[in-house]
């Protein structure tokens, strides 16, 4: 059976985004969910430690502050999270499916689930800044630069969940975002 292939989280994730564009976020409880993924609503808990992770789960956090720390240290503090984030998306293979696109949508059209994300966004900018700071930035500095391209990449991801996305993914407007703070693009 096709479900018993899928790996858990990615069945809970699958019925919990089904759920919610059938009923609403807020009418589904954690144990709908896992019922519908045939387990146990401790085995959610297993994957996901509350029902707004399965919207809001981010794996590139890491991949992001890496990436930012292997830029050059001689750059300003912007063009190096700029560039460090180019690098990240062109190599990282980003969903084009509609999953991606409800799971933006549902994040920027819930309050809850969009301030939980604004608070994801603050861990990934202290993360993008720590990286910075390791590599001799400015506190200031970090923190203003990583702030500036995660509230640009926020903006371009929510856009795209909310225009209709090209069949290609959200590739193009983040690239489109992070030109607007590229002061090469701009010039």
């Amino acid at each position: 059976m096709a479900g018993i292939q899928r790996p858990t989280s990615e069945r809970l994730r699958r019925c919990a985004l089904d759920l919610f564009a059938a009923r609403g976020y807020d009418d589904v409880t954690v144990e709908e969910i896992a019922r519908a993924a045939g387990v146990s609503h401790m085995t959610f808990f297993r994957h996901f430690p509350s029902k707004a992770d399965v919207v809001l789960d981010d794996p590139y956090d890491p991949a992001m502050a890496a990436a930012v720390a292997a830029q050059p240290p001689g750059l300003p503090a912007l063009v190096r999270v700029v560039r460090g984030l180019r690098v990240v998306w062109d190599q990282i293979e980003v969903p084009a499916g509609t999953d991606l696109r409800l799971r933006l949508a549902l994040a920027g059209g819930h309050p809850a689930l969009r301030a939980e994300a604004l608070r994801s966004n603050d861990r990934t900018a202290d993360a993008i800044a720590d990286a910075l700071e390791r590599t001799g930035t400015g506190r200031l500095a970090a923190r203003t630069a990583a702030a500036a391209v995660l509230a640009a990449l926020t903006v371009a991801l929510f856009e795209w969940a909310q225009d209709g996305p090209p069949a290609d993914g959200p590739g193009a407007t983040i690239r489109g975002a992070l030109d607007v703070l590229d002061p090469e693009v701009r010039s």
